[in-house]
C-alpha cells in the first residue's frame, strides 16, 4: 500500500487522502496514517510543484554536467557530493556508474552563467578531474509528468 501511495503522490502531490483512498480502495484515515509514517521514516522527503519553466520566456537555462572525480580515502564521493550540493545553482547530484562519476543538474539565468559556474566553481574543486556540460534544449517529460503540449512543432518553419 505504501509503495502505491508514493507512486500516486510522486505523480500528483495534490491528491487528497480521499482521492488516494478511492484509487487504492482503502479508507482515507489509513492513507493519512501511511503518509505520516512515510514522512516520519524519511521516505517521503517533501512536496514540490513541477513548473514548466519553458513557458516563461528566458526564465532560466539548465544543464547536465558530467564530472569525473577522484574519491577521497575513507570518504568516497560523499565529501565532493556534499560540497557540490551546497551551491544554489545545483538542482540535483547523482552518483553514476559508467564513464563519469557524478551527474550534476544546474540552473542559471543564461548559458554564460552556467559556463562561469562550471569554470569558477565546479572545475576548481580539488577532487574534480574533468567536466562535460550538456545544455538542456527542451524538456519533454520530468518527474513522470509530460511537459509537451499538443501544439504543432514549429521546427523547420520559415520566419519571414
Amino acid at each position: 500500500m505504501k509503495y502505491e501511495i508514493l507512486k500516486l503522490l510522486a505523480r500528483n502531490a495534490r491528491l487528497s487522502s480521499e482521492e488516494i483512498g478511492t484509487m487504492l480502495d482503502i479508507a482515507p484515515e489509513k492513507v493519512d496514517a501511511a503518509i505520516k509514517e512515510l514522512e516520519h521514516d524519511g521516505l517521503l522527503r517533501g512536496y514540490k510543484a513541477l513548473v514548466d519553466w519553458d513557458k516563461l520566456d528566458g526564465a532560466y537555462v539548465s544543464a547536465i554536467i558530467e564530472l569525473n572525480v577522484v574519491p577521497k580515502a575513507g570518504l568516497g564521493f560523499e565529501e565532493v557530493a556534499k560540497k557540490i550540493m551546497s551551491y544554489r545553482e545545483v538542482e540535483s547530484v547523482y552518483l553514476m556508474s559508467g564513464v563519469y562519476d557524478l551527474n550534476v543538474v544546474v540552473k542559471g539565468k543564461t548559458l554564460q552563467d552556467i559556463a562561469w559556474f562550471v569554470a569558477r566553481e565546479l572545475s576548481t574543486i580539488d577532487s574534480v578531474t574533468s567536466t562535460t556540460t550538456h545544455f538542456v534544449m527542451r524538456r519533454y517529460k520530468e518527474m513522470d509528468v509530460e511537459l509537451v503540449s499538443s501544439d504543432e512543432d514549429d521546427r523547420g518553419q520559415l520566419w519571414i
